[in-house]
């Protein structure tokens, strides 16, 4: 049952009761039965089991494509909902949930699988989807931004309204398959009935044809245009992450719905910073004098700039942390630090001067310390951790 939250908000391996280790084949078949069990035509057009059934399809949706699933193991339910235009999977009705189910299990045939006849949604298809790059700087990233895509669609023929007639002409029913867009055929067995459902030859699946074709779009119902879309995108979002303009795509051909646009992201790299998650780190070059002596100094952040001090005796490879100054985490959350990691830098040419007072400090320096007994970390070891090793 949905929780109280609401259709689509329960964990879609709940749903499908699998395992988040499941793999393709696995997902399908826990579609499928689940499917089965609660296609309304089962269940007296049950309400709660229709809602049952478009449940199963859009957790199904989600983790048979690589992709999707991706982001909703990374994100939840709002890294596979759609911005800017696009509500996400639980936007699809009813119709659009039984096509997902005879689109990958439709060999089987509707009246064989339910023992009733449901016709396929006739009609022009769905228009294509499309992809498109956005590029992000860093800065973009951790304030969020907006922005304006021009992008180029097929939209609905102006001289036609987009059903690919001629003007004062209007499609008509097609008589092969009398307006279904499908042929059925019927086969008797040893397993029973099978019952396998085809586009209509004629009519391509639409359940008309035009007699005489629009001059303009030459019967297709489309032709190109620019269209503006403003695109908000969130903070905290990394390269391959995207957004979905849900019906914003191409129109299909004669009158049929619109198609996706996928807003891919990019995010360009800032040459100050190495990204880890919501974590910058920065390299800080220090002298010696400035590593032996502390003191206070001003390193960039994405938005500006921040003061690290300096501890005398300071060590190369040593990582400060600066709490908060990384990303911000994505949909909220906190955001992630800035860490430091100091590189003592040491001179490949002196002056004679710098020469003659570095020979008298090599008189008088320390010994590198080691362990002594009873310490857990000797010098190296504190080096080594820094770094990483």
């Amino acid at each position: 049952m949905a929780t109280k939250s609401g259709y689509g908000m329960r964990d879609y391996y709940e749903i499908l009761d699998i395992g988040r280790d499941a793999d393709a084949d696995t997902v399908k078949k826990a579609y499928r039965k689940l499917a089965l069990q609660y296609h309304p035509d089962r269940n007296n057009g049950s309400k709660e089991a229709e809602e049952r059934f478009k449940e199963a399809t859009e957790a199904y949706e989600v983790l048979r494509d690589p992709e999707k699933r991706a982001a909703y193991d990374r994100y939840g339910h709002a890294g596979v909902r759609g911005a800017s235009g696009g509500a996400g999977f639980s936007g699809f009705d009813f119709a659009e949930a039984l096509e997902v189910f005879m689109r990958d299990f439709g060999g089987f045939g509707v009246q064989d699988l339910f023992g009733t006849r449901r016709s396929r949604r006739s009609g022009p298809a769905r228009g294509p989807d499309m992809r498109v790059t956005v590029d992000l700087t860093l800065a973009e990233v951790a304030t969020g931004s907006r922005k304006t895509l021009k992008i180029r669609v097929q939209e609905p023929c102006g001289t036609c309204g987009g059903n690919g007639a001629a003007p004062g002409t209007s499609p008509v029913t097609c008589e092969t398959c009398s307006g279904t867009g499908e042929i059925r055929r019927v086969q008797r067995s040893f397993l029973g009935q099978l019952v396998t459902v085809a586009p209509c030859p004629t009519c391509g699946g639409e359940g008309r044809r035009i007699e005489r074709a629009c001059s303009t779009c030459k019967g297709h119902g489309v032709e190109a245009a620019e269209r503006t879309f403003d695109v908000d995108i969130p903070a905290g979002v990394s390269t391959g992450d995207y957004l979905t303009l849900r019906g914003q795509g191409h129109a299909a051909p004669r009158g049929g719905g619109r198609g996706d646009i996928m807003v891919v992201l990019e995010v360009e790299e800032d040459s100050r910073f190495v990204r880890d998650g919501t974590d910058l780190i920065y390299e800080l070059g220090v002298t010696f004098s400035q590593a032996t002596l502390g003191m206070e100094l001003e390193v960039p952040t994405v938005t500006g700039e921040a003061k690290v001090r300096l501890a005398p005796g300071t060590q190369s490879g040593q990582v400060l942390r600066l709490r908060g100054k990384g990303l911000p985490q994505l949909r909220g959350g906190g955001h992630g630090d800035l860490l430091v990691r100091v590189t003592v830098w040491t001179p490949t040419h002196l002056t004679a001067e710098q020469e003659r007072l570095f020979r008298q400090l090599a008189e008088i320096e320390s010994e590198i310390p080691t362990a002594k007994e009873g310490e857990e970390r000797g010098f190296w070891s504190r080096v080594k951790e820094a770094l990483g090793g």
